[in-house]
């Protein structure tokens, strides 16, 4: 079969689109056929690699998978083949105190399909059987996939990390990104007021589409905490999704409120930001980091996305084969919304 791979971490140079071998489901597995899958900034922080990381090679990434069930191991029972399906991309290895919570995500055992296991930019993938779920018969495999993990990202950093709640406020830090997209229709379904950062017409056009109620160009307004300040009557806003990082964390804890919460979920800036730690106990501000979510979360969003109440956004699809051109187009922030590859 086809994947989009690397055989060692690096840039774009090292990606390949290359026959791989085609995996076997284990007992307690299918094997997907992928039918859509999606880009995440995830994928280009495993392709680069991070120390400690160490995987099997070829490693090949794709947290977002839609497709039909192509075989299924012998103890799998409750599925059929040709079956269409979504993959819930946080798999829990272990059974801990976590766990047991219903913190699936925070468990040392909670690994995510593409960063810690080979994911769906390929023809075929194995997952365990749980982690399957039926798509709707009339959705487009590109609208099924597109949403999957920035949907689960999303709304846990919003509903479970932040607590946001109807009336309060939140600015979203760069509104073109996929969990950034979703995070406004997500904080527009608890009732809050949306402020959203973005950086061309076209952008601030499509995050007013999505709900947000304010929207800045901060290239146009490098200051913007400034005026985020002035807009909500030297208050500042209740939360801040701030997934940027180094760039922009600093004026984050400007615009957040006293009291306020900045949730956390990336860093495509850079992972070391150099803050003014005073902001932090005189506005008595909390730091919040979020990663993915448990799989009721998982079901609570593609319930939402099905019935749609949350909308896919998505702004292009591509052949797999065209995988590094589709990574060009995610490393120049000119996107609005996902990516998505067709095997």
């Amino acid at each position: 079969m086809k994947a989009l791979c690397f055989y060692e971490h690096g840039g774009l140079n090292v990606l390949r689109y290359d026959d791989v071998p085609k995996p076997k489901p284990a007992s307690d597995e299918a094997l997907v056929r992928v039918r859509a899958t999606a880009l995440n900034h995830l994928d280009v922080f495993v392709r680069q690699g991070w120390p400690g990381l160490d995987l099997p090679k070829p490693h090949w990434g794709g947290s977002d998978v839609a497709g039909e069930i192509a075989e299924l191991g012998e103890n799998v029972t409750d599925w059929e083949v040709g079956q269409r399906i979504v993959v819930d991309p946080g798999i829990t290895t272990r059974e801990d105190e976590f766990v047991r919570r219903g913190e699936h995500s925070v468990s040392p055992g909670y690994v995510i399909l593409g960063e810690d296991v080979r994911g769906g930019h390929a023809e075929f993938l194995t997952v365990p059987a749980g982690n399957l779920m039926a798509m709707p018969e009339d959705l487009d495999f590109a609208e099924a996939a597109a949403p999957l993990l920035v949907g689960l990202t999303a709304w846990r950093m919003l509903i479970h990390r932040a607590r946001l709640r109807a009336g309060e406020s939140v600015l979203i830090v760069g509104a073109g990104g996929g969990v950034n997209s979703m995070a406004i229709q997500v904080a527009k379904l608890t009732g809050a007021r949306v402020y959203a950062l973005t950086s061309t017409d076209d952008k601030e056009r499509m995050a007013r589409d999505l709900g947000a109620d304010v929207v800045l160009n901060y290239r146009q307004d490098p200051q913007w905490s400034r005026t985020i300040y002035g807009l909500t009557g030297k208050r500042g806003v209740d939360v801040v999704v701030d997934n940027v990082g180094q760039a922009t964390l600093p004026q984050s804890m400007r615009a957040v409120a006293r009291g306020g919460r900045i949730v956390i979920v990336g860093n495509t800036s850079g992972p070391h930001a150099q803050i003014d730690i005073r902001y932090i106990f005189g506005k008595q501000i909390s730091l919040i980091g979020s990663t993915m979510g448990n799989h009721q979360d998982f079901r609570d969003v593609t319930e939402l996305l099905w019935t749609g109440r949350l909308e896919p956004v998505i702004d292009c699809v591509m052949p797999l084969s065209e995988g590094k051109r589709a990574f060009e187009i995610l490393a120049s922030g000119e996107k609005f919304g996902k990516i998505v590859l067709q095997p």
